[in-house]
């Protein structure tokens, strides 16, 4: 069972200067307070770590924890976020360093 969902959406064009904007949402499925907390903050710090490095700034992002991200290896949810944005073709243009 994955650990998370990732949903994308164009940046409104009314935004002039586009910043990578994520957002994080548990529905009380998953548990309680506790454990919807759990689930956000292991979002929020796999979301730190990979989107402002990989990710388009023309896209906002929304990842939705699932129950089975409580169980779920970090860095398989990390490599899993990764995949997701190749697989919906959301990842930055590698730059150049000189």
């Amino acid at each position: 069972m994955p650990g998370f969902v990732l949903q994308i959406a164009p940046v409104p064009p009314e935004l002039a200067f586009p910043a990578i904007r994520v957002g994080f949402t548990v529905s009380r499925k998953v548990g309680n307070a506790v454990v919807r907390n759990r689930v956000r903050r292991r979002l929020r710090e796999i979301a730190r770590q990979v989107i402002p490095e990989t990710a388009r700034a023309d896209h906002d992002y929304v990842l939705v924890g699932r129950q089975g991200a409580l169980g779920r290896d970090f860095l398989a949810m990390r490599a899993e976020l990764q995949e997701a944005l190749r697989r919906l073709k959301a990842l930055a243009a590698p730059t150049a360093t000189p």
